[in-house]
């Protein structure tokens, strides 16, 4: 994000390098063992990928460089579980590394053969489905809600029947994939007037179908809000008490730390959902970085920024911690509720032709498990390790401190950061106080400057460095760019509450952004007045992302010579774009700034660093 505060410095944390530290056991990972982690524990991993990399000359490898099956190479590492999507009819769209029912099929055989338990995920369509997108199959698009319900019903108990026959039923069946915001597109989407009535029929039936085939098998219904309780408890009030589907047994969620929020929010979600409806929980959709370097041409969504926001450090050790710290978290819900987690492909390293998309590259090749040649990496022992109670418990100590870096104004006291990121030996980062030997410097002359300080941790204080730039241009919004205290603060909204805080990766330029969204129509506007200027030429800034679509969306800047006013228009997620207005001539001391919209249901985005700052 780019740096701007009002007459002091704007705190961009920058990434130390990080170094693999070994343990005092010398290993190359270092895992705690989790205290009466139950036998039957899910340590599952999606595969769907497999049988297209393999088919494209993907291999793997053991950790000495032998050339194993993968899935006999997961099993060795302590997986008992695997899942594998299945899409309608693939042929009708442009998805790769597609799994018909056939190759899932196939699939939950190797698994059977190798002991190995099968969690069926149903999309319900031919293409990936997700919380952005849920399309009908092709053969469905014309149907009604009643026929698309039989179509559900019919089509999941053939699949089921196919499995029967071949004696290879899988143990567990999810209807539908993260269906937060419906399936089916457009009949099963949600928000919808008929308050979720459709979508409930179509989970209905295809839990109707899984407990005509078999009522052993284990049932779930999946949505991505991993480290949202409130709109989790949104969607399954919605479904089990306003609509009465509840004859499911596990609610499972995915849970990306940096997308999903931290692993505190995730614990209290998963302990809430178990409580309140009584079912068993599943991380059933989680991954975490081992770098961050991409190893193809094709962006990926985990990088540098995405490492600031989840908390673990882009190494094999901060990726088995991460899992480990995953693990805990379910094995510590009350009642034994919590079940085990699935990580969401760890196969898929950068095959060439094994894209998410035909003929396109690979967006997860810095979260697998393999290296860029398919070989194993250590973080595959902490499967085994948690539950090897002969290991011994290590504390994680101090390892590092960012150095943090900004901009001040001249011959005014900077602002200083509160916190910065600190890295223990486990390689899991926290976000720590920092105490300045000079907490309000000021600097006459433009240029860098260093200043220092301490974090604390286990009573020990540790040095903290700072790298400031001087300069003569100062941006005079206050929380122009939401990082320094991550709330709305400094900020006057009229309107609709449709506005927060977001610490998303994608939603943000750096870790933080103002972000919008409403299943209702909405209007708002976000001012600052600021006053006491000196007269002369002023420049209005900021950045934007999100679907489009505002009957109105505008950046002003209110003077007493009248208004000037920019259209704003977005075009999709994560594509950001910087509306300015130059020439803003005060006379009197004060201007207005402010964003002002008008939107349908649904209309989502963000505005981040929000600049206004006197020309030269």
């Amino acid at each position: 994000m780019r740096k701007s505060m009002l007459k002091s410095l704007v705190i961009s944390t920058l990434a130390a390098s990080s170094l693999l530290m070994t343990s005092p056991a010398d290993a190359a990972v270092q895992i705690n063992p989790i205290k009466n982690l139950a036998t039957d524990f899910i340590k599952g991993a999606d595969v769907s990928m497999l049988p297209e990399l393999e088919a494209l000359g993907g291999k793997f490898y053991d950790m000495d460089g032998t050339e194993m099956d993968e899935l006999v190479l997961m099993k060795k590492y302590g997986i008992n579980w695997i899942r594998v999507r299945i899409w309608n009819n693939p042929d009708h769209a442009n998805g790769g590394g597609y799994t018909t029912a056939e190759r899932a099929l196939a699939m939950t055989k190797r698994a059977h053969e190798l002991g190995m338990k099968v969690l069926i995920d149903f999309h319900y369509s031919d293409f990936w489905a997700d919380p952005g997108k849920q399309y009908a199959p092709k053969a469905w698009e014309k149907q009604t809600a009643s026929q698309v319900s039989k179509s559900v019903y019919d089509y999941t108990k053939k699949v089921l029947g196919d499995f029967k026959k071949a004696g290879h039923l899988p143990e567990m069946v999810q209807v539908g994939n993260e269906i937060t915001n419906g399936m089916i597109w457009p009949l099963g989407k949600l928000p919808a007037q008929d308050n979720g009535k459709t979508l409930a029929s179509f989970v209905e039936s295809g839990l109707a179908a899984v407990h005509e085939t078999d009522p052993h098998i284990k049932t779930m219904i999946h949505i991505d809000k991993g480290g949202d309780n409130a709109a989790s408890q949104a969607f399954y009030n919605q479904l089990i008490k306003d609509n009465g589907v509840n004859d499911f047994d596990i609610i499972g969620l995915s849970y990306y730390p940096f997308w999903h929020g931290n692993m505190d929010a995730m614990r209290n979600n998963i302990n809430d959902l178990a409580a309140r409806y009584g079912k068993d929980v599943i991380i059933v959709e989680t991954a975490f970085g081992y770098t961050n370097e991409n190893f193809d041409d094709t962006k990926n969504p985990y990088d540098a920024q995405a490492e600031l926001v989840g908390g673990f450090r882009s190494t094999v050790q901060g990726q088995a911690t991460g899992l480990r710290t995953i693990m805990q978290s379910l094995a510590d819900v009350p009642g034994g509720k919590g079940l085990g987690m699935f990580y969401w492909e760890p196969d898929w390293y950068a095959v060439p032709g094994a894209g998410a998309f035909k003929d396109k590259g690979d967006e997860w090749d810095n979260l697998v498990m393999f290296d860029n040649k398919g070989k194993a990496l250590e973080s595959w022992k902490v499967f085994n390790d948690v539950s090897n109670q002969n290991l011994p418990t290590i504390k994680p100590v101090f390892k590092e401190a960012d150095m943090v870096t900004g901009e001040a104004g001249r011959g005014v006291p900077a602002k200083l950061p509160v916190k910065t990121r600190v890295t223990f030996s486990d390689d899991h980062a926290e976000n720590l106080a920092i105490t300045w030997d000079n907490p309000a410097p000021v600097f006459e002359h433009a240029g860098d400057y260093t200043v220092k300080g301490t974090v604390i941790v286990d009573e020990e204080k540790h040095p903290v460095t700072g790298r400031i730039t001087v300069i003569d241009k100062v941006n005079l919004f206050k929380n122009g760019n939401f990082e320094h205290v991550q709330n709305l603060a400094g900020w006057k909204i009229a309107g609709d509450q449709v506005l927060n805080v977001v610490t998303k990766a994608g939603d943000a330029l750096d870790t933080s952004a103002m972000h919008y969204w409403s299943d209702k129509a909405f209007k708002f506007t976000a001012s600052q007045e600021f006053t006491g200027l000196a007269d002369g030429k002023y420049t209005v800034a900021v950045s934007t992302q999100g679907g489009g679509g505002q009957s109105k969306y505008q950046l002003m800047a209110v003077t007493s010579a009248g208004t000037q006013a920019v259209d704003i228009k977005d075009t999709k997620w994560n594509e950001w774009h910087t509306f300015t207005i130059k020439d803003v001539e005060v006379k009197d001391g004060k201007c207005t700034v402010a964003v002002t919209m008008e939107a349908a249901p649904g209309s989502w985005g963000s505005l981040d660093n929000f600049e206004f700052y006197k020309q030269k």
